[in-house]
């Protein structure tokens, strides 16, 4: 192998890494949004259920 294929080869391979981790940092991203929105879903729903359990305790 000579210099210019080592560094054809090592260019191809690190576009296709960077291209991996950009994939990956997107995807780390989209994850964080979906967890929040599940978070506040929860939060929201026990804060309705102990509402309800409030309610029906007063009565």
């Amino acid at each position: 192998m000579n210099i210019q294929d080592f560094e054809s080869n090592y260019r191809e391979a690190m576009a296709e890494t960077l291209n991996e981790l950009q994939t990956a940092v997107l995807l780390i991203a989209q994850l964080q949004r979906k967890l929040d929105s599940i978070g506040n879903s929860v939060q929201i729903m026990n804060e309705r259920v102990e509402d309800y359990i409030n309610n029906e305790t007063d009565e």
